[in-house]
């Protein structure tokens, strides 16, 4: 059944209905959550867009509604940003800590969710000192990103789900923490990812295509650098992948680039030991380091880390870590989004 398209704007006066914030218009959508099933079923929920006007919305959002886009109106994505400042060491009103998963700017907890042409951020500092802040967690089947940045340090985006089981009791505490491990599509199509320490982390399968991924130097090893020290500066990805999926975080001619010194940065460690993390065709700056790959003590043979064709400065083939690979041609054939996406290809 076709239904029309509900339009709704934010800081746009020239358009009705008007909305100061995200949330006001958020609010005003009707909504309709559903259980979180594996593929998620498409619901017959008339499409809803939120246009947003130029401008920084310091805004902690949830966003529940299914069927529902973001766009920003801007010239550009940096015209539009959504920003919040909470911090994993913070304490809260009863005395514990925030915790990790109670720090995103945005939580997406829906399916079938698009955002274009926007900026999110979490702007609450260095991991060192305020540690670690979420500028978006996406939880959900078909979340789709188009033409976005993401800005942060430590553990900038999490693609959900949470792993099974904690490492440290009480690690998990948020909102993510007693719902039911259920495996979700993400695509991320000509992004920017910023951050220092596992900026890109998570369960789910993530494509990540013609992206920019930006390591910031951390400001706790700047004196180090600058005294000519060689420092580790920390990992792109922090991949959980579920024992059974063949397919992780996958990333196809994307550019990583970075403002740490040479040979101080890993492509990626294990959160959990059945990780996969591959890059396609993608342009390696100085900062990544020779043996490419950190196996945080995990068993061998059982996270799976591929390179195929990378170039660039970075790039180093022979000196990378023995329990990471060179895809064969053949091998990198099956990396196509329709098999990584199992049949959702929402560019």
């Amino acid at each position: 059944m076709n239904q029309t398209t509900i339009h709704l704007y934010v800081n746009m006066p020239q358009h009705s209905p008007n909305f100061r914030t995200v949330s006001e218009a958020l609010e005003s959508i009707p909504c309709e959550t559903t259980e979180k099933i594996f593929p998620a079923p498409k619901l017959d929920l008339a499409p809803a867009v939120i246009h947003i006007g130029k401008g920084v919305y310091r805004e902690k959002l949830v966003i529940t509604r299914p069927n529902l886009t973001l766009t920003g109106e801007g010239e550009s994505r940096e015209d539009v940003v959504i920003v919040y400042g909470d911090g994993a060491a913070a304490l809260m009103p009863n005395g514990e800590k925030r915790g990790t998963f109670r720090t995103a700017s945005v939580r997406i907890d829906t399916q079938d969710f698009t955002a274009r042409h926007l900026t999110f951020q979490n702007d609450a500092g260095y991991g060192a000192e305020v540690g670690q802040a979420l500028a978006l967690y996406v939880d959900g089947d078909r979340n789709y990103f188009d033409d976005c940045a993401f800005y942060g340090y430590q553990d900038t985006l999490f693609t959900a789900p949470l792993p099974e089981q904690e490492m440290v009791p009480g690690g998990f505490k948020g909102p993510g923490e007693t719902k039911p491990r259920t495996m979700g599509r993400q695509c991320y199509h000509n992004c920017l990812i910023s951050g220092d320490v596992d900026f890109i982390f998570g369960s789910a399968i993530a494509y990540f295509d013609h992206c920019v991924i930006f390591s910031k130097i951390r400001e706790d090893k700047i004196e180090a650098v600058n005294a000519g020290e060689h420092v580790s500066c920390g990992y792109v990805t922090a991949a959980s992948t579920p024992k059974d999926e063949p397919f992780g975080y996958v990333f196809r001619d994307c550019k990583l680039e970075s403002d740490c010194p040479p040979n101080s940065v890993y492509l990626g460690r294990p959160w959990r030991e059945y990780a996969k993390t591959v890059f396609l065709h993608c342009e390696l700056g100085a900062h990544i380091r020779p043996e490419g790959w950190n196996d945080w003590k995990k068993p061998h043979g059982h996270f799976y880390y591929g390179e195929y064709k990378s170039y660039g400065p970075g790039a180093n083939p022979q000196a990378r870590a023995d329990f990471s690979c060179q895809l064969t041609d053949e091998e990198a054939s099956k990396y196509t989004i329709e098999n990584i996406l199992k049949g959702w290809n929402p560019m």
